[in-house]
């Protein structure tokens, strides 16, 4: 296999390339143009993805492909391969330095006319800008040891297929759509908040409010206890305890008065050394008579 240089490219143009120019020829490669349609997938800010459709271009007008996002791109050119070689294709170097990724095939069959579908992802940090007519593809021509007998027949890729888009699942959530998103989050949970704190503030003067009546009451009740209540316990408890030795004096038994005969009568009884003195009574009733120590 060997690459063609420019003298063989030029030479084969006009079985190559349909509405070719000498001018496009870059080195060995031929530089195709942007086409009349585009599809780029929707973003979260478009109204509604699933309506997101194949879309036909002026000349000249521009389209953009924003962060994260694919798009299918579609040559001005129809180009044909012959069988006894193939083809290699590739995006300009310029446009690739903006993020702009070829992620379809790199290369082209023997046999294959028609025009070119190129499946683009923007891996870049910003929104690529590009117009119908702008130079945007390569494409390298070599050639085959001999012709192939496997080759494509047909004409291909007159348009965007629907279902290249049908493949798609829609939107699609890219880094850029992702901190878009929760910068609208963080917006709409400020705004919550600036909306609380207010009923909260309130709120928390109404507690406050309650909790100072309610601690005035509890206040209020206390002193009246310390100050009222237990003062007048007090009060009555010494009354009825002075009250008791009173009730207890006049419940106990008089004393006897001692009259003068019991008091003569107790000066003439006999004390109670005497009384051991005395013999003690028999068992008879009689006292027996001392015994004198002179008797024997």
């Amino acid at each position: 296999m060997s690459f063609w240089t420019s003298q063989q490219l030029e030479l084969n143009l006009p079985k190559l390339i349909d509405r070719y120019s000498d001018k496009q020829v870059d080195c060995n490669a031929y530089t195709l143009r942007i086409g009349d349609e585009v599809y780029v997938s929707p973003t979260d800010q478009t109204p509604d993805p699933k309506s997101s459709t194949i879309r036909r271009l002026a000349e000249g007008e521009g389209f953009t492909i924003p962060q994260g996002q694919f798009a299918f791109l579609i040559t001005e050119e129809t180009v044909q391969v012959p069988r006894d070689a193939m083809a290699f294709i590739s995006m300009k170097a310029k446009i690739k330095f903006k993020g702009l990724v070829n992620v379809s095939g790199f290369h082209v069959d023997p046999g294959f006319h028609g025009r070119l579908v190129f499946s683009v992802f923007n891996a870049g940090p910003t929104v690529i800008h590009l117009k119908r007519g702008q130079d945007c593809f390569l494409i390298w021509y070599a050639s085959l040891d001999e012709e192939s007998k496997k080759y494509k027949v047909g004409i291909y890729n007159t348009s965007l297929s629907p279902d290249l888009i049908n493949a798609l699942p829609g939107e699609l959530q890219s880094l850029e759509g992702l901190s878009r998103r929760m910068k609208d989050i963080e917006k709409r949970l400020d705004e919550r908040i600036n909306k609380i704190e207010p009923k909260q503030a309130e709120l928390i003067t109404r507690v406050t409010t309650y909790t100072a009546v309610v601690a005035f009451f509890l206040a209020a009740i206390i002193t009246y206890i310390f100050r009222d209540v237990l003062p007048a316990r007090g009060a009555n408890a010494p009354l009825s305890s002075a009250s008791s030795p009173a009730l207890s004096s006049a419940n106990a038994p008089a004393p006897q008065k001692s009259t003068s005969a019991d008091s003569r009568a107790g000066r003439g009884a006999p004390s109670a050394t005497a009384t051991e003195s005395r013999p003690a009574a028999n068992g008879t009733g009689q006292t027996s008579a001392p015994t004198s120590p002179d008797r024997k």
